[in-house]
């Protein structure tokens, strides 16, 4: 399961793994008080595409659009949160005040995607009629 929330937030029992996807440090947020099991600055939107959505809502879906394709250029950066996903709970924590239009939501749209793409594991044709 993959989750959003705000680094502002306490941290919560259910959280399971817990890592931060912006580029920049939360303001006003000491280290220690995140309980980060990872701060993943690479996966988080390019500094032209970050600084262009400027987090306003009338830009998001072409943001959506052009953040999804970062993703899929660069597979190294996300790899690992699936990994996360497949063990159990990952949170992917956030800055923005915005909950609803932000680059943690674009990913975990983007991982649960890549996740039902990969599907169960299929059994090989030969063993079809045992």
């Amino acid at each position: 399961m993959i989750r959003c929330k705000r680094v502002y937030e306490p941290v919560a029992a259910e959280d399971g793994q817990r890592v931060l996807v912006d580029r920049l440090w939360p303001r006003g947020c000491k280290k220690e008080s995140l309980a980060l099991d990872a701060w993943l600055k690479e996966v988080a939107p390019s500094d032209e595409l970050r600084k262009g959505f400027c987090h306003d809502p009338a830009l998001f879906d072409e943001f959506r659009l052009l953040y999804r394709g970062e993703l899929a250029g660069h597979p190294e950066r996300w790899q690992g949160l699936l990994a996360m996903a497949e063990r159990g709970t990952l949170t992917l924590l956030f800055a923005a005040r915005e909950e609803r239009f932000n680059n943690a939501q674009v990913l975990a749209e983007f991982l649960e995607d890549e996740l039902e793409r990969r599907g169960p594991p299929s059994s090989p044709v030969c063993y079809a009629d045992q």
